[in-house]
């Protein structure tokens, strides 16, 4: 029974290591997306299938490989999933449908508006920031070393790799108004900070 519900946080370590690979076939190859004449998620989403269960698969030979197995880490993990989805719920009513990079593929069906409200004016990759800490809890919870590979996989390479390069996209189409963003808000803010970003009247 424990290994069965052991496949839920195996699964999701999984799913949230795809988003990174998944966003660098959207974001740096929009141009070509774009020339499509039908929707261009006829195509993304299947791969984006293939991307999770390929992970799987190579993951599943350690699916069950635990590098400790106290019950109490669950309570250690329960304030990342909270974190996590409260950032969700909070970012998905000003973000919506650019979630999925569809402002980029389909220009002309989307404002193109850089996002500067919400948890935006606090830190300048929430939606990142929300996929980590529930990583994290999935990790900590679980103690399975696919999930904690995964996590410090993550935090080291793959989610600072996709965030430097939408940066540098984010500064190509907004200018210099992303550069005064960039300048005024972090990455992740100090929990002892209150500090919001206000954009210049123009």
């Amino acid at each position: 029974m424990v290994r069965i519900v052991l496949l839920v946080p195996w699964f999701m370590g999984v799913l949230y290591s795809s988003i990174p690979l998944f966003w660098l076939a959207v974001h740096p190859l929009a141009g070509r997306w774009r020339k499509m004449n039908k929707s261009p998620y006829r195509a993304l989403l299947p791969l984006a299938a293939v991307i999770v269960l390929g992970l799987a698969w190579a993951a599943w030979p350690w699916h069950a490989l635990r590098i400790y197995t106290k019950w109490w880490t669950w309570e250690l993990a329960l304030p990342f999933f909270a974190i996590g989805i409260r950032t969700y719920s909070r970012i998905f009513s000003g973000f919506g449908r650019k979630l999925t990079g569809e402002a980029e593929v389909r220009p002309g069906e989307h404002e193109q508006k850089l996002v500067v409200t919400g948890l935006h004016a606090r830190m300048r990759h929430p939606i990142y920031f929300a996929h980590l800490c529930n990583l994290a809890g999935c990790a900590i919870g679980s103690g399975l070393l696919e999930p904690v590979l995964f996590f410090a996989i993550s935090c080291l390479l793959t989610f600072p790799l996709m965030i430097w390069l939408e940066e540098r996209e984010l500064e190509r189409r907004f200018g210099q108004s992303y550069l005064d963003y960039k300048r005024a808000v972090p990455l992740v803010p100090s929990l002892f900070s209150s500090h919001t970003y206000k954009k210049a009247s123009a």
